[in-house]
């Protein structure tokens, strides 16, 4: 019934090849296939965040989506540089995080494992190639040219996140066929790439015209989306469909942590911040004890390192119970998120959107 009612905007349907103009956010380390099949599956697009996997993990990942659909998802994957050896940082990190340490009963001398957050590089593209996603999604940027190129010849369509019209230019230019508009509100990692500046990002509100003018190819929405309101807001502004990540977690389909779950039912409109005290790279979520007693904008060490030394910490309070050490991710707007099945969701998240928009049209 809602798929027979037009959308103002059915570039990206047709592009995509979905019903529906919504993408679910990738959110790395809080779900899986199941969530990427059930929106998927109702009509939307599933993206699978691919960061924090290997090529096999990956691939895994895609034959578990592929025997349980047959409609369209999105592979996402990050764009940073690894960053340089900085051993006088590292460890000033760790002296501070010392304490910690002790009240936890952990050795601070004790190694630890490297963050994984895997750039795109020729094992993830080859995967691509051999699995050939409806679409590929990038965050920080765009991968090398070469690499872009082979993902372009696998038929897969390109987006990418863009945080100021500038970077949207420059990803049109680049040879995105749409742009993802992220705005300060969003959960997650800042996509933002030309410029180390947070203080100046924009909301949603401001950031979707601005980029729908600065563009020709489709404008995906971001930041702060939670509900029908918020994409019929979207369209009003010249957005050709929404990504939503933070209303998806509160679905049983998600695998965030018991305290991640209770916090988000928790949060309130002033309850994240941007830190980058847990990756070192800016990122939204709600504020814990790491983040008020060492953030949330600190001298830590290069994304994705800051990890590392939080590791063993996050380990040993999550097995007490305690989220103090853990990247809650969270967008501005969790409290409009609600519990039911991610395809469920979809689907009402669409025809609600829909009725808005035939009242504005009325």
């Amino acid at each position: 019934m809602v798929g027979l009612i037009m959308w103002p905007d059915r570039r990206l349907l047709d592009l995509f090849g979905i019903e529906f103009p919504i993408v679910l956010g990738p959110m790395a380390g809080v779900m899986d296939f199941e969530l990427v099949v059930a929106v998927s599956e109702a009509g939307g697009l599933g993206s699978l965040p691919c960061a924090m996997l290997n090529a096999d993990k990956a691939r895994e990942q895609a034959g578990q989506i592929r025997s349980r659909t047959r409609k369209p998802f999105n592979f996402n994957f990050f764009c940073h540089r690894p960053p340089a050896p900085d051993n006088a940082r590292e460890a000033s990190w760790r002296d501070r995080l010392e304490p910690y340490y002790l009240e936890l009963g952990l050795d601070p001398n004790a190694p630890t494992n490297v963050a994984v957050r895997s750039p795109f590089d020729d094992a993830l593209c080859s995967m691509v190639e051999e699995v050939q996603p409806a679409v590929a999604s990038f965050h920080f940027g765009l991968p090398a040219p070469e690499l872009l190129k082979r993902v372009k010849a696998a038929g897969c369509k390109v987006i990418s996140s863009a945080t100021t019209a500038d970077e949207a230019r420059w990803l049109e230019d680049h040879g995105v066929d749409a742009v993802i508009a992220q705005g300060n509100e969003a959960g997650g990692h800042r996509g933002i790439f030309l410029s180390d500046d947070i203080s100046t990002q924009a909301g949603t509100l401001a950031l979707v015209p601005q980029v729908v003018d600065a563009v020709k190819v489709p404008v995906i929405a971001a930041g702060g989306i939670a509900d029908a309101r918020g994409i019929a807001a979207a369209f009003m502004l010249g957005a050709a469909a929404v990504q939503i990540g933070t209303a998806y977690m509160h679905c049983p389909e998600s695998k965030i942590s018991a305290m991640h779950r209770k916090a988000l039912a928790e949060a309130k409109d002033n309850s994240t911040v941007l830190t980058n005290v847990m990756t070192g790279r800016p990122a939204r979520g709600i504020v814990n004890r790491i983040i008020r007693e060492q953030g949330p904008i600190g001298e830590v060490p290069a994304f994705p390192n800051s990890a590392n030394a939080l590791a063993p910490l996050r380990a040993a309070a999550e097995k007490a119970g305690s989220g103090d050490f853990s990247p809650l991710w969270s967008g501005q707007a969790a409290a409009l998120g609600r519990s039911m099945p991610a395809g469920e969701l979809t689907r009402k998240l669409a025809a609600d959107a829909q009725a808005r928009l035939r009242e504005f049209a009325a």
